[in-house]
């Protein structure tokens, strides 16, 4: 049983992708998340490059905050920001063995553990299965959805309506990976799929919930607020 511990880059792409097959064997699209969802958290993460001319800071640096909400009243009841060097470059499809270990460490500054979390990111919908919010549902053991402003694989055959909340499937091939999703009446829409412990079906409804007045769910618009009121390189 493959363990979602990000390993030690050596630059071996192949490496990862083996360990990406063999942790999306482990995902779990199904519901599995306590019921009614009480606390729900956003994650937002920015990087920024490396000075190249120096071998300690080729990579640059990572910085992941969260923030826990009260899933009906959407109050904040705590946030957490990390801030470390990146341990690898940053690579289309592999971007999980990056931000991952930021983001684990944010998450493990809140007093308590959220009944579901939002990824700005994909789940499901990634070309091995194996999205960012796959990947931190897994090594934290957490529900998870994977709320992405573009599409990274998949295509729809059918209409999306601009209509708030409405919604189309997202496919590769014949098979469904997610949701476009029009949060926003007049906005693109956006692509959503489970991360981990939550089924296809019910991952529009969950994220429409926490949608507000913004074409971001307030967990993510909240957790981007936060990093922006963060000078890069200072961590409160």
């Amino acid at each position: 049983m493959a363990h979602p511990v990000v390993p030690e880059w050596t630059g071996d792409l192949a490496q990862l992708q083996d360990i990406q097959a063999a942790l999306a064997r482990q995902v779990v699209i199904r519901d599995d998340f306590p019921r009614p969802v009480r606390s729900v958290a956003g994650f937002h993460v920015r990087a920024w490059p490396g000075d190249a001319n120096d071998p300690d800071d080729s990579e640059g640096f990572v910085e992941a905050a969260v923030v826990l909400l009260d899933a009906d009243s959407l109050q904040t009841i705590a946030t957490g920001v990390h801030r470390e060097r990146a341990r690898m470059p940053y690579l289309r499809g592999f971007r999980s063995f990056r931000e991952l270990p930021a983001m684990l460490a944010a998450l493990a500054q809140l007093p308590a553990r959220p009944d579901m979390t939002l990824v700005p990111a994909h789940g499901l919908a990634h070309p091995r299965r194996l999205g960012l919010a796959s990947h931190l549902g897994l090594a934290a053991d957490l529900p998870t959805i994977g709320v992405a402003q573009r599409v990274l694989l998949g295509h729809s055959s059918t209409t999306l309506h601009d209509m708030r909340g409405a919604f189309t499937t997202l496919r590769d091939e014949r098979q469904q990976v997610g949701w476009l999703l029009r949060s926003q009446v007049g906005h693109e829409p956006l692509a959503v799929s489970p991360g981990h412990r939550v089924a296809l079906p019910s991952a529009p409804e969950l994220v429409m919930r926490w949608v507000v007045g913004h074409r971001l769910p307030e967990p993510l618009r909240l957790a981007e607020l936060l990093l922006e009121h963060v000078p890069h390189g200072q961590t409160p």
